[in-house]
């Protein structure tokens, strides 16, 4: 239809919502994260089973935090959408545990049944939403596998319902929803693909600098969960200028290599950066009372020890 026009949704009140709960959570306001909470509201909308993908570092756990958040204040400040209710989350990782832990099995000697954890987790949240209007949302938070993930097409197509080895059916309803954190989907079959919605969350959206500006924030100044500020204003400013100047040159080198014995994405090592100089701070005894110049050189030395054991590590 070439000649219609779409029209355009307001989702400023969530998107402010969003911003809001990123700030209370201690994270910094990135207009392509947010954009992703966005996503993955309208998602919901759409679709019962919905996928997050993305290597680790990319926010997918945040950005399900934040919306989670988001809805919920939007409700307690009593807003007329009947869309944005208070959400709670049952959150676990399926390939840690047997398919039997997982479903439920019976034991082969007695036919005694047992109930599994997604199953235990899905009845529990059916329950729940027969007595209020709260969101239920079941987190499998881990990688796909082709065993564990087919037995959800039922409950990921229009019939809504797990079935169980001992016959049972549980039929779940429209104020529950199915969230996969995953990193890819090269073992998912295109049956469950095409049964759930996909928000792609790359870690180049962040980049390492938010990261960054949280750690320092939190941990170095302004630091207000400690009891006593690690480092003064002028030499966090100073530390973020070495990371700056660094940082990218160290990544792109190692990145250029042509294998890691251990895989890692940029994001976790500037987070090992982080607890490295964390570590040296409390062995240093930097006087904040000295002038910041005085203290610039142990702060240096200790980023470029942190450096070389997480970048170069």
């Amino acid at each position: 239809y070439p000649s219609l026009v779409i029209p355009p949704v307001d989702y400023g009140q969530l998107q402010s919502a969003a911003q809001d709960a990123c700030v209370r959570a201690g994270l910094q306001v990135v207009d392509r994260f947010v954009t992703k909470v966005i996503e993955l509201f309208q998602t919901f909308n759409v679709r019962f089973g919905v996928m997050t993908v993305g290597p680790t570092g990319g926010g997918k756990t945040s950005c399900m935090k934040m919306l989670q958040s988001a809805m919920s204040e939007l409700h307690s400040q009593g807003t007329d959408d009947p869309r944005f209710q208070p959400v709670n989350t049952y959150v676990f990782n399926p390939k840690c545990i047997t398919m039997g832990e997982l479903y439920g099995e019976f034991n082969a000697l007695t036919q005694e049944w047992t109930d599994g954890i997604a199953s235990t987790m899905i009845r529990t949240a059916v329950g729940l939403t027969t007595e209020n209007d709260e969101y239920q949302w079941v987190v499998f938070d881990g990688p796909v596998d082709a065993l564990w993930i087919e037995n959800m097409n039922t409950v990921l197509d229009d019939n809504m319902t797990l079935c169980l080895a001992n016959g049972e059916r549980i039929k779940l309803n429209a104020k529950m929803h199915m969230l996969f954190e995953v990193q890819d989907l090269a073992v998912a079959s295109p049956a469950t693909v095409s049964r759930c919605g996909m928000v792609y969350l790359p870690p180049e959206n962040l980049g390492w600098r938010p990261c960054v500006t949280s750690w320092t924030e939190r941990n170095l100044f302004p630091a207000h969960g400690l009891e006593s500020q690690p480092l003064t204003q002028e030499l966090v400013a100073f530390l973020l200028s070495l990371f700056d100047a660094t940082i990218d040159k160290g990544l792109a080198f190692v990145r250029s290599a042509s294998r890691e014995l251990v895989p890692t994405v940029d994001s976790q090592l500037v987070d090992s950066l982080g607890a490295f100089f964390d570590s040296l701070l409390p062995q240093a005894g930097l006087d904040l009372s000295k002038p910041a110049d005085e203290l610039k050189p142990a702060v240096a030395a200790m980023y470029t020890f942190s450096y070389i054991w997480s970048i170069g590590g």
